[in-house]
């Protein structure tokens, strides 16, 4: 069972969240060329509702959407900068040269760094005295290729030759050049959008799939899939040289890495084939148990939780491995994640434990006083929500900020103090419909003064803004939103897959759910709505917090649980008879070897 408090906080069933209308529940918009597609290739009506509700405008094949394979991944060679890239390091392999491996303190981040460490050593022979992992702190450094990390980089011994990022460094181009007069070339591997002058221009190569010049098909893919197809070129390029044997194993063991950091980075798991085909097989690995990372965490977790799926990896891993570069620095996710030894990987992931543990507990306190601060948007009715937490920890910005768009149905950025003097720093999320990178180029645009450095993708974003413009930024950035989502009615919603059938609420309709998965970003899980009888009910938990229930319909009785429905010391507000209105999923419960059909609720009012 995943850890509650890191799913998206529930609608409370007493008091309501402060200046939070109730959210609304809104059947999905389907697309009926989609829709008749699907049922044409053998889905039933269920699973062919649910691609059409995922897929809107979608034309490609269905096929590799629905039974995700990896033969429907590109191959790296149509990666602009691929080969080039891979030579460089095919060279620096086979010269015994220094590498640094520089990548992101996030959970895409540290995946990366795996698959390209374990790469280099196990599959390259590269001794691990020629490598240096650099790894920036959240706090103290900043996200990507930051002046601290090239400090740290001209200041080893010996001093790499090459330095290959990943999930970073697309921005970064006046510390490439740092690196480059130094006698260093960069290698960057990175998914984030590059800026409007292109790749940087110091890097001895740039391999991100937004490139305008590139050809790869998927620009969606994560920066840990990115580095997965650069070393697995890399790999090709040794072999073609003689240098490996063409026995070499394949980089496959290590898309259980690349389907973690994809899952928690949030791309798009909709009309992605080659995510869709990561995660899958990712997750079939993952299952065979044989890293001691995934033990440790299933041990962590207990037998009813294996298999894992990608809810598992979104809500038990990723917040476990974010919480880290959250709060401290991130070597302990990398050492849990490279653990060889259950002993070590449980040594790793206790403090990996404490650190979520104390991030919940800073999260539950900085949303509540956001929740405060946004009162003044929201009765303007403006279209985002800008909060600065004076006192606020930077490392918890983007899940407060989630927070705020689950509260009120608006793009939302949180912003605290910075390290450098004078600055704030913040994280953004946003809202299905609004680009947020492409938001804060237009603020950019707008007032360029106000807005010195950001970065992210369309659904999370990073920005550093100077104190003194705040407001300015403000103003330019509610323009930006406001021009895309051209007076858009804002406010808390659930989409929901309509109603099941009485002989729906059944395993086999579960079964059929889960064939059509992973489920993710742009291709949520399914989420139905129906009225049911409350025939039992009573709080559970340590505080009381989340209800267990039993709810019928007609002649079929389901076990229910519904999280964080009530605050601590609260009531529910409705009782045993009362006919309640939900909004739930249908989950596969595990006790002691048996399974049932439960339902998840994720937001319930009184008929």
């Amino acid at each position: 069972m995943a850890d509650v408090t890191d799913r998206p906080p529930a609608r409370q069933a007493g008091a309501s969240l402060q200046h939070a209308s109730r959210p609304r529940l809104e059947p999905r918009p389907l697309d009926e060329a989609v829709y008749a597609r699907a049922q044409s290739e053998g889905l039933n009506e269920l699973q062919a509702r649910l691609l059409a509700s995922r897929l809107p405008g979608y034309q490609g094949e269905l096929a590799p959407l629905v039974s995700p394979s990896l033969r429907y991944l590109a191959h790296p060679e149509k990666l602009a900068d691929g080969r080039r890239a891979a030579e460089r390091i095919a060279q620096a392999v086979v010269e015994g040269e220094s590498i640094g491996i520089l990548t992101d303190y996030d959970v895409d981040g540290i995946t990366s760094h795996v698959v390209i460490r374990r790469t280099l050593v196990e599959l390259f022979g590269v001794p691990e005295h020629k490598l240096h992992s650099l790894i920036g702190h959240r706090i103290h450094d900043g996200y990507g290729i930051s002046l601290p990390l090239v400090e740290r980089t001209l200041n080893l011994k010996p001093l790499p030759s090459l330095v290959i990022t990943a999930d970073c460094g697309s921005s970064d181009e006046p510390r490439i050049a740092r690196l480059k007069a130094a006698g260093i070339d960069v290698v960057v591997s990175d998914h984030h959008a590059l800026p409007l002058e292109g790749p940087p221009p110091s890097a001895y190569a740039c391999v991100n799939p937004t490139r305008d010049d590139c050809d790869y098909p998927d620009k969606t893919i994560a920066g840990c899939m990115v580095a997965w197809l650069l070393m697995s070129l890399a790999r090709g390029v040794l072999i073609e040289w003689g240098a490996l044997s063409a026995s070499t194993p394949k980089l496959s063991p290590w898309l259980s890495y690349v389907a973690l950091g994809t899952v928690a980075d949030c791309v798009s798991l909709g009309g992605s084939p080659a995510n869709r085909a990561v995660v899958s097989h990712g997750l079939t690995l993952i299952n065979r148990m044989e890293a001691a990372c995934w033990r440790a965490m299933a041990t962590r977790l207990g037998a009813d939780s294996v298999p894992f799926n990608a809810e598992t990896l979104a809500f038990q891993m990723g917040p476990r491995i974010n919480a880290r570069s959250r709060l401290d620095d991130p070597y302990a996710a990398l050492h849990f994640m490279l653990a060889e030894t259950e002993g070590v990987a449980n040594r790793q992931l206790e403090v990996l434990d404490q650190d979520n543990q104390s991030r919940k507990a800073i999260e539950a306190d900085m949303a509540e006083e956001a929740r405060a601060l946004a009162a003044p948007a929201l009765e303007a009715n403006e279209s985002a929500v800008v909060v600065l937490l004076e006192d606020g920890h930077p490392g918890v910005q983007g899940i407060v900020a989630s927070r705020l768009v689950q509260a009120y149905g608006r793009p939302a950025l949180v912003l605290t103090r910075a390290a450098a003097p004078d600055m704030l720093t913040g994280s953004g999320r946003s809202i299905d419909g609004l680009h947020l990178r492409d938001a804060l180029q237009r603020t950019f645009e707008l007032a360029p003064q106000a807005l010195p450095r950001f970065g992210g993708h369309s659904g999370a974003a990073g920005v550093g803004v100077p104190r003194d413009q705040l407001q300015a930024f403000k103003a330019a950035f509610l323009q930006a939103v406001e021009e895309q989502l051209a007076g858009r009615e804002l406010y808390p919603r659930l989409w929901t897959d309509g109603e099941l059938s009485t002989t729906q609420l059944s395993l086999a309709t579960l079964g059929d759910i889960e064939a059509l998965g992973p489920y993710g970003r742009e291709f949520d899980p399914p989420l139905f709505e129906g009225r049911f009888i409350v025939e039992a009910l009573r709080p559970v938990g340590a505080e009381g917090a989340h209800l267990m229930m039993e709810l019928s319909m007609g002649p079929v009785t389901c076990k229910a649980i519904w999280f964080r429905a009530l605050t601590p010391g609260e009531l529910p507000a409705f009782s045993v008879g009362d006919t309640l209105h939900c909004a739930y999923k249908l989950n596969r419960n595990r006790w002691r070897g048996r399974e049932s059909l439960q339902l998840m609720v994720e937001h319930a009012s009184p008929v």
